[in-house]
């Protein structure tokens, strides 16, 4: 079993995968453990000097100024998570919320949150048992942390809120207890050291980039695929050609469709001098998204190994300081591009999808189909769904980064909206999938109109897995659920094999 050590500094985005995803177990390293503890520390300290500090002895946002005495601290932190869970609609995931999980142990782990080392140990137990809280998807700005989110996780934490064990939705303390855990009784500044942060929209912002660079990988071997089916040319991919284009996106996506390319004897039957853009300009397409997901990796790699609580506690120079780390706003701008990036996947692979079903483009029967044009459509209506999934993506599209509406008497008056740019990102990431999977199961029909010996061994491996889910269309049938278990293999990253481990 694969054990992660969360030490606040060195996480990956394929840690968080194997943790959200595969149930790999996680501890909390000895250094972190050190550093909070120091943390901790100083906070009592001053705590102890009557001074001040913000969300510890006085009220939160714009009652900041409200003094607390020291005997209601603690039911201070508990009133804030309670009146924080306003969150509402369909809970996120049970891999959202493992990620939610980490990554809040993650941040706290980095040391200057000032609380105990057992609160980032309690996170970590609960992932380790498989206690999930139940976390309502809507209600965060994204400006002081995804407060709302976090807040539902902190109530089970308390003993509070509802979570699901087992497959059973249970309520916190319940579930707690058949775990074998003992809630928490929140210190001062705990609670708001749980609901300060972007962990929220980072946790769903790497689900869907490990995701996306699945999907772009994919749209690469589906152009390949394409470009055998209907007798597309090679030398638009080759290295000279985007040598002189000096983009390494680009340069990635040609090397893999050669890569996938090699070994077919289909090239050029079709006799094209120039193929259409959707075939010829594929890897500029695909490279344009390689490079826009470079960059969201490296904003979100960052994010996942920042402090982003406030207020922030610094041994080192024995300060408690009142910042802005949570704010999202370098969240919401990737997570805006990244779904704009993996929208345009879907974009040409509906064009490509339009082309291989339409006989005066492709060469091909009608449709792809095998018997009696017109008593049978074929895969006619595969397109329409594609068409149909790409004009959503476009609505998704609208960027939420620029847009904010102020809070907390006009104290929080800029927000990010990155959580709104999350899920809408994680949407198209869906969403893409699905249009993916749609061409093909079209690619593959339309390849086996030509003689197998004379297809690539790339070619001939997809269509063996693929032919263990989905068979030929000989004759009508529904396609959608057969396409949808297909799309979500995909999303798992559980299809292709020619993609996984590479």
């Amino acid at each position: 079993m694969t054990l992660i050590h969360v030490d606040g500094l060195h996480l990956e985005p394929r840690d968080v995968w194997k943790v959200a995803v595969e149930g790999a177990s996680v501890a909390l390293a000895p250094e972190a453990r050190e550093r909070m503890a120091r943390s901790h520390r100083l906070l009592h300290q001053l705590m102890d000097e009557g001074r001040p500090i913000y969300g510890v002895n006085t009220g939160f946002g714009a009652l900041a100024q409200k003094i607390i005495p020291p005997k209601k601290e603690k039911e201070l932190q508990k009133n804030l998570i309670r009146s924080h869970a306003a969150g509402v609609g369909k809970p996120l995931s049970r891999e959202e919320v493992r990620a939610l999980l980490l990554l809040r142990a993650q941040a706290l782990a980095r040391g200057y949150s000032g609380v105990r080392p057992e609160l980032a140990e309690f996170l970590l137990a609960m992932l380790n048992a498989g206690v999930h809280p139940v976390v309502p998807s809507r209600g965060s700005l994204g400006a002081s942390g995804d407060l709302a989110p976090l807040a539902h996780l902190a109530l089970v934490v308390m003993g509070e809120g509802e979570a699901e064990w087992r497959g059973k939705r249970l309520p916190g303390g319940e579930a707690l207890r058949q775990a074998g855990l003992t809630p928490m009784d929140l210190g001062p500044k705990e609670g708001l050291a749980l609901i300060n942060g972007t962990q929220a929209m980072t946790a769903l912002g790497v689900l869907s980039l490990i995701r996306a660079r699945h999907l772009v990988r994919l749209a690469d071997l589906l152009l390949a695929l394409d470009l055998e089916a209907l007798g597309g040319n090679r030398e638009p991919f080759l290295p000279e050609v985007q040598a002189v284009r000096g983009h390494r996106g680009q340069a990635e996506s040609a090397a893999e469709v050669l890569s996938f390319l090699e070994g077919s004897r289909l090239l050029g039957w079709a006799g094209r001098v120039q193929d259409a853009y959707s075939l010829r300009c594929g890897a500029l397409v695909h490279g344009a998204t390689r490079q826009a997901l470079h960059h969201v990796e490296a904003i979100l790699t960052a994010e996942m190994r920042a402090a982003t609580d406030n207020p922030l506690v610094f041994p080192e120079t024995g300060r408690v300081i009142s910042a802005g780390n949570f704010h999202g706003q370098p969240l919401a701008l990737a997570l805006d591009y990244l779904a704009m990036a993996v929208a345009e996947l879907g974009n040409i692979s509906e064009r490509r999808l339009f082309r291989l079903l339409d006989p005066q483009l492709s060469g091909l029967p009608p449709f792809l189909t095998r018997r009696e044009e017109g008593l049978h459509s074929g895969l006619m209506i595969l397109q329409y769904t594609a068409a149909s999934l790409v004009a959503e993506n476009k609505v998704l599209c609208t960027p939420a980064s620029v847009d904010s509406i102020p809070s907390s008497a006009n104290q929080e008056d800029h927000v990010s909206m990155g959580m709104t740019a999350a899920l809408k990102g994680a949407q198209v990431v869906e969403n893409t999938a699905r249009i993916l999977a749609l061409e093909l199961v079209a690619a593959v029909q339309a390849l086996e109109f030509h003689d197998p010996e004379l297809w690539s061994p790339a070619a001939r491996a997809v269509r063996e897995e693929l032919r263990e889910r989905i068979p030929p269309v000989e004759e009508d049938r529904s396609l959608g659920a057969e396409v949808e278990a297909l799309a979500g293999d995909i999303l798992a990253l559980r299809f292709p094999r020619l993609l996984l481990g590479q």
